[in-house]
């Protein structure tokens, strides 16, 4: 027995205490490793198995498109084919994994294919538009899921060439023989000496009026016939014009003057003018001299003009052709010495300086129908007549148009449609 008993059982105490701490730590230290080894080899576990259902993901290829098949282009002028295939099982209906299809080429079935384009998902054809007739084909077409393509079907030999006809127009075929068809018989009407009603125009009917009264100051006629050439149909209208006005003047015998930017223009101008005065009667009348060049220049010529203008004092100022910024400043300066204008031109953006500037004016088409208007010439009047009656038909296949597609009657559009 101890000779100190409270000391021994205090050291005890002690003892179990020390003893208690370190089992608590113990099996704390061990539930941590022991959890932290199940969460290592947890996510061990679950990086390998989404590895393999990735990897198991991609083996799956999307499905192919089927029904392969080609067509030459139709009513085109050859080097064309159209490629068309049923679209892939996963394209749509839910499984969007076909983002596109790609289309590949090759000249050999068993040669190496290369891409030449590619169609949208949902698509179910392409057209090449890079062929050479009679060359053989061999087309296949792939779905892309962004990653991969699927398995692929080559085409059977597909050939482009051109056509003869176009299937699509043939409204353009019966609308164009019906208005050629016109336009003859009204020439060979007009040439019979049958009388052609054509719609009076105002600036038309005021050349024999402008003519009279230049004649009437003793002033002289001018005629301003545009700055293009004589390849412009304006030009070429003009000149027509000027043929009856230079012919009126000589009747009157009244002087014009025919200022040109253009010598070729000049040299047609000159005899016209001659002719116009052989049919008055008065070739001694006629002064080549009043039929001058100016200048190529654009505002060189129309400062030219302007001086005639002001030098000659016209009781008559004819602008009919083709012009361009230069417009405005000859109307004003031809406005500020008092003489009678009549312009005409087929370019818009000079019409409403004319419009302004001048007393008559002939709008657009309105000139080219002056020419027949004047000269009477049975070509042109049946050409116009003819012309006439066809957009009158074309109106009223409008009107009927509308009614019947408005009551449900499509079918006139298709029928209609020109074709691409």
């Amino acid at each position: 027995m101890s000779r100190y008993p409270e000391e021994t059982v205090a050291f005890k105490n002690d003892i179990d205490t020390r003893m208690k701490l370190i089992i608590i730590i113990s099996m704390f230290l061990l539930f941590f490793v022991f959890t932290q080894g199940t969460i290592g080899d947890t996510d061990s576990i679950n990086s390998t198995d989404l590895s393999q259902k990735s990897e198991a993901v991609h083996e799956i290829l999307p499905a192919p498109p089927t029904h392969i098949f080609t067509r030459d282009r139709a009513n085109d002028a050859g080097g064309g084919i159209v490629v068309f295939w049923k679209k892939s099982e996963d394209d749509g209906a839910g499984r969007e994994t076909v983002q596109e299809y790609h289309i590949f080429r090759s000249t050999e079935e068993d040669g190496e294919f290369e891409v030449i384009g590619t169609a949208k998902a949902g698509d179910t054809s392409y057209v090449d538009n890079n062929t050479r007739d009679g060359t053989p084909y061999y087309y296949q077409v792939k779905a892309f899921d962004g990653e991969q393509n699927s398995t692929v079907i080559v085409s059977e030999a597909a050939f482009s060439s051109a056509q003869w006809f176009h299937g699509g127009r043939i409204s353009m075929l019966i609308a164009t023989i019906i208005i050629s068809a016109l336009v003859v018989w009204f020439i060979n009407k007009a040439k019979r000496g049958h009388e052609l009603y054509i719609r009076p125009i105002a600036g038309l009917e005021a050349v024999d009026d402008a003519v009279g009264r230049a004649t009437e100051m003793g002033k002289p006629i001018m005629y301003v016939p545009g700055i293009l050439d004589m390849d412009n149909i304006q030009t070429i209208a003009s000149m027509i014009i000027l043929g009856r006005v230079a012919r009126k003047a000589a009747e009157y015998e009244t002087a014009i003057l025919v200022p040109c930017t253009r010598s070729i223009v000049m040299s047609a101008a000159q005899e016209t003018v001659k002719e116009a005065y052989l049919d008055a009667g008065r070739p001694d009348a006629y002064d080549a001299d009043k039929i001058q060049y100016l200048t190529d220049d654009q505002f060189g010529y129309a400062a030219g003009v302007d001086g005639m203008m002001l030098r000659e004092k016209p009781g008559a100022i004819f602008y009919l052709g083709g012009f361009y910024a230069e417009s405005l400043i000859l109307a004003e300066t031809g406005h500020s010495t008092g003489a009678i204008q009549i312009a005409g031109t087929a370019q818009p953006s000079q019409l409403p300086f004319f419009v302004t500037a001048c007393d008559y004016t002939l709008i657009g088409e309105e000139m080219f129908a002056a020419s027949a208007y004047l000269s009477k010439e049975p070509l042109l009047l049946g050409g116009l007549k003819g012309q006439d009656w066809g957009k009158a038909i074309i109106i009223i296949m409008i009107v009927i148009g509308v009614l019947l597609v408005t009551f449900g009657f499509t079918d006139i559009i298709r029928w209609l449609s020109t074709g691409q």
